[in-house]
């Protein structure tokens, strides 16, 4: 069953990148041939930690995940898929939100399904699945390097080692780990997808 949703979430997904899938709205307070520096305000988002590579990590959550918008939650609501999916490596310590109150120790990769604008945390469906977090972001200013193509591990370090340089020559300073955001469907051909690497900016 969990199988046919993923299928039908990619669809959903692939047919909504032409038709314009919700993202979350921001400012861009600067740009350069190489990036630009946006500020987000808090975002809603659900969230999954998974103990896998970083190829393999994705497909993992985006399962979970994708039960979870499709309606295992209470009660039992469909929730608008959104983009991007976000993914991070987890640091050693991520502090669990409810139910699991205390500090876990975690490895592996944290990923998010960005929630719908018109949900607040007060009104969101609550997941069935307890490996299912909801969580409030605080509103943050991210510098965003965007790329196309491919979204193998070593694509990705080559495209954040470039960032990083770039921004290590106009002295933006980062903090935290980098994000991968991927706005598109897997069915979505390879060099049509659309890519962003975020790196969270030191105030």
């Amino acid at each position: 069953m969990v199988a046919i949703k993923f299928v039908l979430l990619n669809i959903l997904f692939l047919v909504g990148s032409a038709v314009a899938i919700e993202e979350p709205k921001y400012t861009v307070q600067s740009r350069t041939d190489h990036y630009e520096i946006r500020r987000y305000p808090n975002i809603l988002v659900a969230q999954t930690l998974v103990d896998a590579n970083f190829d393999d990590a994705g497909n993992k959550a985006f399962r979970i995940l994708a039960d979870y918008i499709f309606g295992n939650n209470k009660p039992n609501k469909k929730i608008a898929m959104t983009a991007p999916v976000s993914q991070t490596a987890a640091s050693e310590k991520i502090a669990m939100t409810a139910p699991v109150t205390q500090t876990k120790k975690k490895t592996g990769f944290l990923i998010q399904f960005t929630m719908p604008a018109n949900y607040t945390i007060e009104n969101l469906p609550q997941p069935n699945d307890p490996s299912v977090e909801i969580r409030e972001l605080p509103a943050h200013t991210v510098a965003v390097y965007e790329y196309s193509g491919s979204w193998s591990e070593s694509r990705y370090l080559e495209k954040l080692a470039d960032f990083r340089r770039e921004l290590e020559k106009a002295g933006v300073r980062t903090s935290g780990e980098p994000i991968f955001a991927r706005f598109n469907s897997p069915f979505r051909l390879w060099f049509l997808r659309r890519n962003e690497i975020w790196l969270e900016v030191s105030q």
